[in-house]
Parts: C-alpha cells; sequence; structure tokens
C-alpha cells in the first residue's frame, strides 16, 4: 500500500458530474475509512511519505495555448487525451492543471503552464481539464496553492497578498477545481503572508479544507516541507518526494518521524488518520483500486515508455495548437496565403532544434522553433513537426519556391527576402523555471523583447520585402512595437506553445485552412511599464498591484494596450445584436452549506444574458463572445469590468448565432473583508459583451435590490 499512489507521478471530476461531487466523494470516503482500519501506523505514514523524485511527460500545447482557444470543448478533451496517456502509461496522479502562477507579472517564467491571467477564464480552464483528466480515470493535482508568481527567490520570498484578491483573484480559479472535484491540491514553494504555504494553517486548513470545502489531499511541491510536526498540524496530506535535503542524505521530517510524533502526541492520530483517508478517497474516486495499468515507463531515461498510449490524440493536440493561434495583424488581406510563387522562410525559430527536439534536458534551451517552455513542467516530443517542415509540404502542393534562410542572421534574412514574393520570419520568446537558466534568464524572463535579435531579424526583411508575415512563438507577451512600425510588415500571427503538431497547425490557419479564432489570453502592451507589475528581486512581493492585473490594471488607469485581452482577428466578420438580460438576484451575503468549492448557494443560477452573433463575412470561422460585468458603485474599489462568460460560436456566412452566458451569485459577487464572505451588491450592475475586453458591441443593465 505504501506505494499506492506514489509509483508514477507526471505532468500535469471526478467520476460524478460537475457539480454532484458529494455523494462520490462519500462513497470514496466509506471504502477509504474502511481500508484505513487494515493498516497499521507505519503504513499509513507511507501513504502521507513520498518515495523518491519522479516525473514524466505529456506533449500537449502549453496550458496558455489552450486557454487562447476559449473552447471548454478542446479544454475537456485536452484534459481527457492527457488523462489517457497517463492513465495507459500507469501513473495515478497528473501534475496540473495549473492556476498559479496566474501571471500578473508579464514576465513570469511559469506564467505559460497556466491557462490566462484572468481568473473567471482560468477556472473554466481548470474546471473542464480536471473534469477531462478525471473522467479518463486519473487524478490531476490543481497547483501552486498560492501566491506562486515569480520564480526568482520563489523559495524563500513571502507573497504578501490581501484578502480580497486573494479571493477575487488567485482564490477564484482553485474554487472551479475543487467544484470540479479535483483530487488533490499542490501547496507552493513560497510564503503566503510570511508562512510557509505548505504549513499555514490559515491557507491549508482554514482556506483550502474549510472554506472551499475541499476532500482530497494537498501535497507538497517537490522539497517543500520546512518542518514535520507543523505542517501536520496546518493540514498538509503528503510531502514529494519524501526526503529532506536540509539534513542529511535519506533524512525525511516524515516517515519513521511522523510515527514517532503520533506516538509522543506532538500530532494527533487523527491527523494522521485525516491524512491517510484523504489520500485513499481519492484513490477510490477514481476506481482506481480497480485493474490500473502497470507503470510503463521511466521518468529517468527520458520518459519513454514501453507502450504506445497516444491513440488518435494527434487529432486533438493539432487542433488545440490551431485554434489556439491568434491573428494579430492582417493588414491588405496579407493572409490567408494563396499559393504565392514564392516564399521566404526566416529565421531559426522555423526548423527544429538540429541536435533534436529533446536533446535539451526540460528543454532548457532556446535553439530550433519554440514550441514548449523550459522546466518540470515541460514536454518530451514524441516528434516535432517544425514551421518549415509543414509550409514545404503545402508549398510543394502550390508549386511555391522556397527560400530559406533558418539562421538568425540579418544578413543571411535579407539575401533569402529579397528574392521572395512573400517572407514570413519566425521570432520567439523563451521562459521557464528557475532551476534553469537559458540564456541569462533564470526561469522568469529578464525583458519582454523577442529573443535572439528578434526586432533586427524582422527590420532587415522589411527593409527588402514589401509584404512581411512575423510568426511568434512565446511563452507570454512581448513588446511588438518596432515590428509595428515596419511599413512592410502586414500581418502577425501570434502562436504561443503549440507543441509537436505546430508546423501543421499553423499551416492549418496561414493558407486559410481554417480561420483563426484564438483570443489573447492575457494583455500585450505597448511598453513593459504599462503593466504596473513585473517580477523582482526584493526578499517578499507585496502584490501592490491588489486586484488590478492585467487588463483591470489598464482599464482603471486610462492606458491604452497594443492588443488587448481577449482580442484576435478573424479572416472573417462578425455582427453583435440582440442583446437580452435576464437576471434575478437578491443582494447579500452567501451563507450557504459547504460543498466543494465554497457556499452552495454561491453557485446557483440567477439567470442568463444572451445576445446574436452573424457571420457576416465570406467563410466560415468562428467568434469568441465574451461577457464583461461592472458591479455596481457599492462594491468599493472594483474594477471596471471583469469577464463573467464567454461562448465560441462556429458560423457559416451568413449564419447567426445565439451565445448565452448563464451567470451565478458568485459572478456577480465581490469579496467582503470585514464579514469574510462573498457578497452580491446591491444597484446596477452594467453588461458588457464584444468580441474583446475593449471591442464591446452591446451593453446594457440590470439592477439587483436588497
Amino acid at each position: 500500500m505504501q506505494n499506492l499512489l506514489l509509483s508514477a507521478l507526471a505532468f500535469s471530476v471526478a467520476a460524478d458530474a460537475y457539480g454532484s461531487g458529494a455523494a462520490g466523494w462519500n462513497a470514496a470516503y466509506s471504502k477509504a475509512q474502511a481500508a484505513l482500519l487494515k493498516l497499521n501506523q507505519t503504513e499509513k505514514v507511507g501513504l502521507a511519505t513520498g518515495l523518491g523524485w519522479e516525473g514524466g511527460p505529456l506533449p500537449f500545447p502549453a496550458g496558455i495555448n489552450a486557454g487562447a482557444t476559449w473552447d471548454r470543448s478542446l479544454l475537456h478533451a485536452r484534459g481527457a487525451a492527457m488523462g489517457k496517456e497517463a492513465k495507459g502509461l500507469g501513473v495515478h496522479v497528473q501534475l496540473g492543471p495549473v492556476a498559479g502562477p496566474l501571471g500578473k507579472n508579464p514576465d513570469g517564467g511559469r506564467n505559460w503552464e497556466g491557462f490566462s491571467v484572468d481568473p473567471y477564464l482560468s477556472g473554466v480552464a481548470m474546471e473542464e481539464t480536471i473534469q477531462g483528466m478525471q473522467d479518463s480515470g486519473v487524478q490531476a493535482c490543481a497547483k501552486h496553492w498560492l501566491g506562486n508568481e515569480q520564480e526568482h527567490n520563489r523559495e524563500t520570498m513571502s507573497s504578501n497578498i490581501g484578502d480580497r484578491a486573494t479571493h477575487e483573484l488567485y482564490v477564484w480559479p482553485f474554487m472551479n477545481a475543487v467544484r470540479a472535484n479535483v483530487a488533490s491540491v499542490m501547496c507552493s514553494y513560497n510564503k503566503l503572508n510570511e508562512t510557509w504555504a505548505c504549513e499555514s494553517d490559515a491557507l491549508l486548513n482554514d482556506l483550502m479544507k474549510e472554506e472551499l470545502g475541499f476532500p482530497g489531499y494537498i501535497v507538497t511541491d517537490w522539497n517543500a516541507q520546512h518542518t514535520g510536526v507543523n505542517s501536520a498540524l496546518a493540514g498538509l496530506d503528503m510531502t514529494m518526494p519524501g526526503s529532506d535535503f536540509n539534513k542529511p542524505p535519506g533524512s525525511k521530517f516524515w516517515g519513521p518521524n511522523l510515527v514517532q510524533a503520533v506516538a509522543n502526541g506532538s500530532v494527533p492520530q487523527a491527523r494522521l488518520d485525516d491524512m491517510a483517508t484523504r489520500i485513499l478517497a481519492a484513490w477510490y474516486l477514481l476506481d482506481q483500486d480497480k485493474g490500473y495499468p502497470e507503470v510503463t515507463f521511466s521518468s529517468w531515461n527520458g520518459g519513454k515508455a514501453s507502450v504506445d498510449v497516444t491513440a488518435d490524440h494527434a487529432t486533438v493536440v493539432r487542433t488545440v495548437a490551431r485554434d489556439s493561434i491568434v491573428l494579430l495583424k492582417n493588414e491588405k488581406h496579407a493572409l490567408p496565403l494563396r499559393q504565392p510563387k514564392s516564399l521566404a522562410i526566416i529565421g531559426q525559430d522555423a526548423i527544429v532544434n538540429p541536435n533534436g527536439p529533446n536533446s535539451c534536458a526540460d528543454r532548457g534551451c532556446n535553439t530550433g522553433t519554440l514550441a514548449m517552455g523550459w522546466g518540470s513542467g515541460t514536454s518530451e516530443f514524441p516528434y516535432l513537426v517544425a514551421p518549415l517542415d509543414a509550409i514545404q509540404v503545402q508549398a510543394k502542393k502550390d508549386g511555391t519556391e522556397i527560400i530559406q534562410s533558418t539562421t538568425d542572421s540579418t544578413t543571411a534574412a535579407a539575401s533569402a527576402a529579397a528574392a521572395a514574393e512573400t517572407a514570413v520570419v519566425f521570432i520567439n520568446a523563451d521562459g521557464g523555471e528557475g532551476y534553469i537558466t537559458v540564456e541569462g534568464n533564470v526561469g522568469d524572463r529578464n525583458n519582454l523583447d523577442p529573443w535572439h535579435n528578434g526586432n533586427e531579424l524582422v527590420k532587415s526583411v522589411a527593409a527588402v520585402n514589401k509584404n512581411v508575415i512575423v510568426v511568434v512563438h512565446s511563452v507570454g507577451a512581448i513588446t511588438l512595437e518596432t515590428i509595428l512600425a515596419q511599413p512592410s510588415v502586414k500581418a502577425i500571427v501570434w502562436a504561443g506553445l503549440p507543441g509537436q503538431e505546430s508546423g501543421n497547425a499553423l499551416v492549418d490557419v496561414l493558407y486559410g485552412g481554417t480561420s483563426p479564432s484564438g483570443k489573447l489570453p492575457y494583455t500585450i502592451a505597448k511598453q513593459p511599464s504599462d503593466y504596473g507589475a513585473s517580477w523582482n528581486s526584493a526578499l517578499d512581493d507585496n502584490f501592490v498591484e491588489g486586484l488590478f492585473i492585467d487588463y483591470r490594471h489598464f482599464d482603471k488607469n486610462g492606458i491604452a494596450p497594443r492588443y488587448e485581452f481577449g482580442y484576435g482577428l478573424s479572416y472573417t466578420t462578425f455582427n453583435y445584436s440582440g442583446l437580452a438580460v435576464s437576471i434575478s438576484a437578491t443582494a447579500g451575503a452567501s451563507n450557504g452549506q459547504i460543498i466543494p468549492g465554497g457556499p452552495e448557494d454561491l453557485f446557483k443560477s440567477v439567470g442568463t444574458i444572451s445576445v446574436i452573433v452573424q457571420n457576416t463575412g465570406e467563410v466560415a470561422g468562428a467568434e469568441i463572445a465574451q461577457l464583461y460585468l461592472g458591479l455596481p458603485d457599492s462594491a468599493p474599489s472594483t474594477p471596471p469590468k471583469q469577464l463573467r462568460g464567454f461562448q465560441k460560436l462556429n458560423l457559416q456566412p451568413g449564419a447567426p448565432g445565439t451565445a448565452t452566458f448563464e451567470l451565478t451569485r458568485r459572478d456577480l459577487s465581490y469579496w467582503d473583508v470585514q464579514s469574510q464572505k462573498w457578497v452580491v451588491p446591491s444597484g446596477t450592475f452594467t453588461v458588457y459583451v464584444g468580441s474583446s475586453s475593449r471591442d464591446i458591441r452591446e451593453d446594457g443593465t440590470f439592477t439587483v435590490t436588497q
């Protein structure tokens, strides 16, 4: 039993439908409590104490790309495919999905592992991904809880976050995770309000287990445990990898020390039993006691498996990569490409690393095309289709001459570009986890510029070719002002971190097989200082931004972004009309009984808002209609508008569709620090519906009274 859940762990609801998890957990707890009676103290402690370092690859598009699809069905499908592969490999727990970092710092190294800087979008993505994973039989692990927003000093700094911002921003997506019956939650390296996250009674017991009603288990990030007794009392349930690297090799905070702590009364027997019960219950919740596959890979040989579990998942990978592509600029209909006579392909980012896509440990280098960031949350590629590879296939069909310059030499780039009708320039910007330094970037990015002199590369091409398309592979926002200043740059395609099907997905969009439908999951600013936040080298981060991060900050301060949150062009056009608001709610605090996710009444429907969207162009396309709410003046110091709904509509030319957004009390609420409750304020709410956070097509109001 000791290695029941620990034999294999991998990168990132349950058996019950969303919102009906209590029955599933109750049955799982009954089984767990029966099994507990058969365990001795050492076996109980064995469940809670890790056995060593393990990890594993799952080669899918990054979380940030999944978020950029704004597509619930794709988010679920991605989670389900990852879950099926993990189960096929004998993995019991996937270390994901990620809601922390949320991404308040645009230069944060691990932002790409999460879905969006917006808590609502991130929450929906967490919910769908977890349900997909766990429907496939694998435990999901929501991470990192809480406030791990940068890599610098992450293992020493304190994230000091105000209570309201904690709830409305950083806790919000974890509420969705718990509501979706996530089996486990991973606590983070940093301190929260001056106490280590993995031994914070306020964070683990009070907030996660009591306020959010979390029935699963809390596991440390690897080596994030600092004490034995204190962490047990604070609500930690499992320590990974189990060893204490601050002491002689092989020493452990738990293991035999936890057995002794229970024996001498330092840790109550009930606390140990609770740890074991939670771990067992998660196992039973996913029916992992019934015919679960044996482990068929080792993380120590590059994650190579003895079985093929990929099935038809390349289709999901390609679809997510394709639908996450954001078209930022498309002047004079430069795209889609229509059988160009000649095409210059420029930049090292167009090809696979000549030494192989997996030649750098944990993707800790920036050579060749960027398809995944670096660190423990990265992937081993089973293969990688580079942009040039896929473009050459299409070019052969079209009779297009390809002229290559696949280094980052500006001289060679200019020579190639001058000889072609159209030039496509590939640039990138990488980031990752802080245990690896890449080109002087210690996880977090040193700046928001393109890497490898990308601005100069584009300038050299734009000087000799009048029809330039720029493709960006990036872990997050970069500053585009130099590129946009070049009149020859007619189109900019934002491809993010697309994973193994990178080139194929890009060709789908570049050549018009699919109209682009991705929307930005964060804001692209004109200059880095416009964000009002960045990673810092201080001992602590006081989160002075409060509620006002990303578009909330831009809106509050009247700052014009270059490309706003939710922005993305299409090859067609859409018209919005017929806004209908049907909301009925009363003001006041939520006081329902606690269920997984929080107070039960917080999740009750208060009605719907709908809008008609029509494809007014000449090609089929998908539009992501977005709903933002502005709270009444009675809610103090609130952002001007906040995302509270979205729906993707696939529409044929001329066809209309209806986007319907169902709202809950939580969507209307703010966190009242004084009463420690979610409160629906009284007064007039403003409704904004449109194509992005700044492109509002329809607006209206509704009123809530006492």
